[in-house]
């Protein structure tokens, strides 16, 4: 029987996003294990004092919550070591980004500086977000540049800011503070935005960090 291609591809990525968890947490590979097999304990413990001794029955109920429960940790730890794997390097904030689902537009590095502070763009249904990557110390400058050249193309279309790093959003919790932002904009005037937009955008200028993310490893998106 042939194997199924993509199966086969869920594995091969399942091994990938496992050794470089282990890589940042090394923790992982007994704690996985030590969370299937207390489950199960508890599940067996449980069915012994409820049925009389009969603890089988618990380990079969306790079979889907274990892997479940496994499954739960395992995708957490990958998605805090992704992070953490990435998150000294420039750019971090738009590998962070590119993991956004379906509808969010990112444009890395529209503002650079000499001291590598960065401003990245996401467009969606908020408006125009600015991620400004950089100390809190120095983000107003670079946004302000950024918001100057923005508010041109962006119309009326609302712009919000971001500071992510030293001081400001966290990186893993960059997703969850864009996702936040209040829905303002219908999906055919966010097309038209992002194209907008992107064509007054000459491209970034710096390479976003090769890593976990966001396609070294497939860790849970944001909803």
């Amino acid at each position: 029987m042939a194997k199924n291609p993509a199966a086969t591809g869920r594995i091969a990525q399942i091994r990938q996003t496992y050794s470089l968890t282990r890589r940042v947490d090394p923790s992982i590979q007994w704690l996985l294990p030590l969370t299937f097999l207390g489950t199960l304990f508890v599940f067996a413990m449980l069915a012994a004092i409820l049925l009389g001794g009969v603890w089988q029955y618990g380990v079969i109920l306790g079979i889907p919550f274990a892997i479940l429960g496994s499954t739960w940790l395992f995708g957490s730890r990958a998605e805090k070591a992704a992070y953490a794997s990435i998150a000294d390097q420039p750019g971090a904030a738009a590998a962070a980004l590119n993991s956004l689902r379906k509808g969010w537009y990112v444009t890395p590095f529209i503002e650079v500086t000499k001291q590598q502070d960065a401003v990245h763009r996401v467009v969606g249904r908020p408006g125009v977000i600015l991620v400004a990557e950089a100390p809190a110390s120095r983000a107003a400058a670079v946004l302000a540049t950024a918001r100057a050249r923005t508010t041109r193309f962006a119309g009326e279309a609302p712009i919000h800011e971001i500071v992510c790093g030293e001081g400001g959003v966290p990186l893993a919790k960059l997703n969850r503070a864009v996702m936040k932002l209040p829905r303002m904009l219908p999906a055919s005037e966010v097309t038209e935005l992002r194209r907008r937009l992107d064509a007054a955008q000459k491209g970034p200028t710096l390479p976003i960090p090769r890593g976990p993310l966001p396609k070294g490893m497939r860790v849970p998106r944001v909803k």
